[in-house]
């Protein structure tokens, strides 16, 4: 039953024991699941973490690979270049005394990623939910807006885990409300998804990340490590998250990348949205074409293909107040 008194999102995983958040669409994306890791373990529950990874995986050491396309990541796990997010993240997860390891997918097509989320289950032991998680919302999009965001990886994920049936709870939460807007993402129409993801009974509701809150403080660390420890490429979306979460409001400056750029960081940035996951993959309308992509760039034509092929896309739309 769900109740006001306690986000529907932690209410789907109540009985879940073993939880797996994974960020959908590369990068630093596993960073905005860490407050809902945190929560979750200090309720009880086992949580393991994992990526779809933009690092140079296959570079790494045969004892570091799970299985053909899983590779367990540590804070010593060695790669060249300073830029390796599950490796950073492992070794700030070593100065909270938390588990280091972080998993790594590589960036590659559904069939593969799909048979590489198994091999993780296995691995782990089981688990009984799969958390999808986005920096940003492109992950919302259905495929006819005007503008899709980075579409590739976030589908990848969505279309691999949506194949998962025998995982009794797939979710997906959002973290970073309006930052997809510098790549071409209209969130008046994502507003519009998620209220009709809300009419079939798949939107779980949103609430705030607060720094106040010890999720917040270990979120704001975690951040600030990671830019002190990729220097050369941080985060624009934690960034932008992490300045949400701390109070900060307009065009706020975190990093020389985004000097060209005009930031709007809002409360609403420091917002999880969140939804079935299955009840998002159902109203993605592409999805089911990627069933048999086995590299990222064919789920990038497929995707280009779609587009090409639709008769109309739904227009941007601005706010009205």
């Amino acid at each position: 039953m769900i109740s006001l008194g306690e986000p529907a999102f932690f209410t789907r995983l109540r009985d879940a024991q073993r939880v797996l958040i994974a960020g959908a669409g590369g990068g630093f994306d596993v960073y905005a699941g860490l407050p809902l890791a945190f929560a979750l373990r200090s309720a009880g529950k086992e949580v393991h973490l994992a990526n779809l990874s933009f690092a140079d995986l296959y570079g790494l050491d045969l004892d570091v690979w799970v299985d053909q396309d899983v590779a367990a990541i540590g804070p010593d796990t060695p790669l060249r270049g300073d830029y390796f997010p599950e490796r950073t993240l492992a070794r700030w997860l070593v100065t909270q005394e938390l588990p280091p390891t972080v998993y790594a997918f590589p960036s590659i097509g559904v069939v593969p990623l799909r048979t590489a989320y198994r091999a993780l289950i296995e691995h782990l032991g089981g688990v009984d939910a799969i958390v999808l998680v986005d920096g940003g919302t492109d992950i919302l999009m259905r495929g006819d807006e005007h503008g899709l965001g980075t579409p590739e990886e976030d589908m990848a994920s969505l279309a691999a885990v949506s194949g998962l049936d025998e995982v009794a709870h797939r979710l997906v939460a959002c973290l970073g409300f309006g930052v997809d807007a510098y790549h071409g993402v209209n969130h008046s129409l994502v507003l519009e998804n998620l209220a009709a993801l809300d009419r079939d009974g798949s939107y779980l509701g949103a609430f705030s990340l607060l720094g106040a809150g010890r999720e917040g403080a270990l979120y704001l660390d975690a951040v600030a490590h990671a830019q002190r420890h990729t220097a050369s490429h941080p985060s624009i979306v934690n960034g932008s998250v992490a300045a949400a979460v701390r109070g900060d409001f307009g065009n706020v400056r975190f990093t020389e990348r985004t000097k060209d750029s005009e930031l709007f960081v809002n409360p609403l940035m420091a917002m999880y949205f969140c939804v079935d996951l299955p009840g998002l993959a159902r109203r993605n309308l592409y999805l089911g074409l990627l069933e048999r992509t086995h590299l990222m760039r064919q789920v990038s034509t497929v995707i280009e293909e779609f587009r090409t092929a639709l008769p109309r896309q739904r227009p941007p739309r601005t706010f009205p107040h």
